[in-house]
């Protein structure tokens, strides 16, 4: 039965704690240790009870507890302290921003799209690491003071709950959200009524309520299509599941998200002038964005796609084909067909975006749509940028794989989201609060060092103990619910050593990152675990994408094992692996296991959140730990490599190789540091270790100083760059539009003609070669064009490496259209040598140094 009427019920809070209510709304108290003890305090077993979800707990606790809290002075004395910082965190008074603009300037507003964003475990609007990752960056961007604001969907089951059947197969199981008993407010008009946005879909436009989750300073918008508006089924289902469905699902969420988005914050009255898509699932903002842009300043599509360029900034997550998303021509035309019209462009042209190749076949990639569009793109870690460059070089053919146009900005973890409170102290003891304010400062975290040897041990076995405890429970839950023998149950209580050296694996179960590579050799590993002398214990969770048959083997595979009578104590497996679990494995393992098939890891970051807790890195060279590993002293000991980065052609001999790597680390180095023990059995070594790990990792692997990076090296330029081509009805916009099109209609006809040495062949270090080219130039000028001296050293299989592009200038013209340029360059290494001459189209207004398909290099004819 449908209701006539509806109506919302809230908390009736005495007045005397009334500051619950905005506090239980900003999830700020997510990452405020004091504001969740606050929530504890109230009722702790409710806080457990209702999945750490203050808005929920304070609308079904008992009224009587409300009115005794009222009359506590000790409870109203923590709330005060609480709201004090609560407010004048909102105030943010002296934030990096405010320094960084000095209060002046036009300031940009960012806008920050994602698929998924992982905030808290009650709001269940994420998969994985790129979820967390968002909600990471949100974080830190509200510290920070950085004026952005957070889009998304709201979805109604989000992503499933795991549990595993009596094979140890896992099952999902969805949960639908109650939207009004979150940390969610709904956005309304000036009428009081709910925002809602349209977007045009085959036949129909689909309408979306847009509700907001306050992230400290920064607010994020989140659309729902469950709402009466969408009389089909079908359209209440786009926000049904993260992501769940079909390529039609997908590709409608997709819309959504990056169409719809836009229109949210235009509804709201919000104009972003720099829009970053976090993956390539919002890239239809690009679109929206050009067509917004040509309606309201009145210009073609060619100058608003340069205008809206100026403003982008995309990030590519992944390595793994599978990770990006490709939809078929059909899927195009229909679902876009009429939006082309809107552009207006024809189909093959909007095909032509989103297709790597130019031969006008192939399927239509969001991650090709936003590489075309966006003026800034990066990968998430160095060795991630040279993999990107290498995967998306056929955008730019020609372009050395070095120089292609995507950068690296490594990610971070958002510390105050995953250190314990117990380091939470011991940090604000020995570091101060620059920790947590600066936490990018090297030389706050070196004050490790003053840190008492027995004081951190202490304060690590105690998060050793609190997790053994924790995951005794979960076990027996687990038992539970899946109706095991009660011997079984009862054994719960035995499983793992609150004093044993204790690795941690939890991740995505993705087939890549071989969560079961350290069983590959069962009885070495089980005599490493059951040495009585020196035990040591594996603790695994995580979910397998439910279409992916290989990870869900793998968790079988691993289940089945803790069921032998010589593992299970020592290896057990979490189900429905979330945040919460992620906290308690995090700061409480002694050891984080990383084993991805290299270069498969785009970044990673758990690994980050452990070193922040303590916890000393085991882990193949790739994604963030590669990167870290060759910057840091590695006599300083901040963890363990698995290899050297090799990789072979057979994976199964990979496997293998890698394998009896990891086995004798353990053996030879990980656990024998950690059980050298002194008379007072404190393991020095281990703990000099740990000190190194924390002040070596920490000042890099956080997100301040990631999103610093991305204000200081995208954003500002985004917006500065904007500001600049739309000044004056976007005149310099409309001006290098009609620039790029005449180069476009020229650049059949530029010629590289001649290149010539002007100095011998074999010269000494410390001379000069000079190079002189002839170029044809059609109807460009030189100003029109950057011709380049490419030159470096030659490898065995006479390729340059390690090239250098010199500007050449022009000195005379033969005739009309021919020009000599000229470069010296002083010869400061011996060897082989080899160069080469380039031409391409250079403006002032180009942020990308590379249009697509315009590079042109001097053949051997013209040498």
């Amino acid at each position: 039965m449908r209701p006539i009427r509806t109506f919302s019920v809230i908390p009736a809070l005495p007045s005397a704690i009334e500051a619950l209510r905005p506090i239980a709304y900003n999830l700020r108290w997510s990452w405020s240790h004091d504001s969740i003890e606050l929530f504890r305090r109230l009722d702790g077993e409710l806080w457990e009870a209702t999945g750490h979800n203050p808005v929920l707990m304070l609308g079904t606790i008992e009224q009587e507890r409300l009115e005794s809290a009222s009359r506590d002075d000790a409870f109203l004395a923590h709330l005060r302290r609480v709201w004090e910082k609560f407010e004048s965190y909102l105030r943010g008074e002296s934030s990096w921003f405010q320094r960084l603009y000095h209060g002046a300037g036009d300031k940009p507003l960012i806008a920050y799209f994602s698929a998924e964003f992982g905030l808290t475990e009650c709001l269940s609007i994420f998969a994985g690491g790129l979820g967390i990752l968002a909600g990471d960056h949100l974080k830190s961007a509200s510290d920070l003071g950085i004026p952005l604001v957070g889009v998304g969907l709201l979805y109604q089951q989000g992503y499933f709950r795991q549990y595993l059947n009596q094979a140890g197969w896992q099952q999902e199981q969805y949960e639908t959200n109650d939207f009004y008993n979150l940390p969610l407010s709904p956005v309304r008009r000036a009428g009081d009524e709910p925002l809602t946005i349209q977007v045009e879909f085959p036949g129909r436009s689909v309408f979306a309520q847009v509700w907001c989750a306050q992230v400290g300073r920064i607010p994020l918008y989140l659309l729902d299509t469950n709402i009466a508006a969408n009389q089909r089924s079908e359209d209440r289902d786009i926000t049904d599941q993260l992501y769940g469905g079909d390529r039609e699902m997908r590709i409608r969420q997709e819309m959504l998200l990056g169409i719809g988005g836009c229109r949210a914050l235009e509804a709201i009255g919000l104009e972003p002038t720099v829009y970053h898509m976090n993956e390539g699932h919002s890239a239809f903002l690009a679109l929206e964005r050009t067509r917004r842009l040509m309606e309201s300043r009145n210009i073609s599509f060619a100058e608003a796609r340069e205008l809206a360029s100026a403003s982008l900034v995309f990030t590519t997550h992944t390595p793994v084909e599978a990770g990006h998303d490709y939809f078929s021509p059909e899927q195009i035309e229909r679902h876009l067909g009429e939006y082309a019209h809107r552009l207006p462009i024809s189909q093959q042209d909007l095909l032509r975006l989103g297709r790597l190749g130019s031969d006008g076949h192939g399927d239509f990639c969001m991650t090709v749509l936003a590489l075309r569009l966006s003026s800034h793109c990066n990968a998430v870690s160095k060795l991630h940028g040279v993999v990107s460059r290498h995967m998306w070089q056929g955008l730019w053919p020609q372009v050395p794989a070095a120089e292609i146009p995507i950068k690296h900005i490594t990610n971070g973890v958002h510390f105050r989201s995953w250190i314990s409170q117990e380091m939470n102290q011991l940090y604000d003891r020995y570091l101060g609060p620059q920790w947590r304010e600066e936490p990018a400062d090297t030389d706050v975290w070196n004050r490790v060092s003053s840190i008492p040897a027995e004081e951190l041990w202490r304060t690590h076995e105690r998060r050793r103990e609190r997790l053994v405890a924790w995951a005794r429970d979960r076990v027996r839950q687990q038992r539970l619910r899946r109706n095991a023998p009660q011997a079984e149950i009862e054994a719960a209580n035995e499983v793992l050593d609150p004093d044993a050296l204790t690795i941690g694996f939890a991740r995505r179960f993705a087939t890549y990152k071989r969560a079961t590579l350290i069983l590959r050799d069962l009885p070495r590993l089980q005599r490493i675990l059951a040495d009585s002398r020196r035990p040591v214990q594996l603790i695994f969770a995580g979910k397998a994408h439910p279409r992916d048959q290989g990870g869900k083997e793998l968790i079988q595979q691993i289940t089945g094992l803790t069921r032998q009578p010589g593992l299970g104590r020592s290896l057990v497996f979490l189900e429905d692996y979330d945040l919460a679990v992620a906290r308690y494995l995090v700061q409480g393992v002694d050891v984080w296991l990383n084993t991805p098939l290299r270069p498969k890891e785009a970044s990673g970051t758990s690994g980050m959140k452990a070193a922040a807790n303590g916890a000393l890195n085991l882990s193949i060279l790739d994604g963030w730990w590669d990167e870290v590993w060759h910057a840091s002293d590695r006599s300083a000991g901040i963890g363990w490599t698995i290899g050297k980065g090799e990789t072979y052609d057979d994976p199964n001999y990979q496997d293998q190789v890698e394998a009896e790597a990891l086995y004798d680390l353990l053996e030879r180095d990980v656990v024998p540091t950690f059980y050298d023990r002194g008379p007072d059995r404190i393991p020095r070594k281990w703990i000099e270790h740990m000190k190194a790990s924390i002040s070596g990792i920490c000042p890099f692997a956080n997100t301040h100083r990631m999103v610093k990076d991305y204000t200081c090296q995208f954003y500002l330029k985004a917006h500065e760059q904007f500001r600049l081509l739309e000044r004056d009805e976007a005149a310099r916009a409309r001006s290098l539009a009609a620039w790029i099109a005449h180069v476009c209609e020229q650049w059949p006809q530029v010629r590289i003609r001649e290149v010539s040495q002007g100095s011998d062949a074999t010269l000494r270090v410390g001379a000069t070669l000079l190079v002189q080219a002839r170029i044809q130039l059609a109807a460009l000028s030189p100003e029109d064009l950057a011709v380049e001296l490419y030159v470096g050293h030659l490898n065995p299989a006479g390729d340059i490496v390690n090239a250098v592009s010199v500007p050449m200038k022009a000195r005379e013209r033969d005739r009309q259209d021919m020009f000599l340029f000229e470069a010296v360059t002083p010869c400061t290494r011996s060897g082989r040598h080899g160069f080469t001459v380039r031409v391409r189209p250079y403006h002032p207004d180009l942020v990308v140094p590379f249009l697509p398909n315009l590079l042109r290099w001097a053949d051997g004819a013209a040498c």
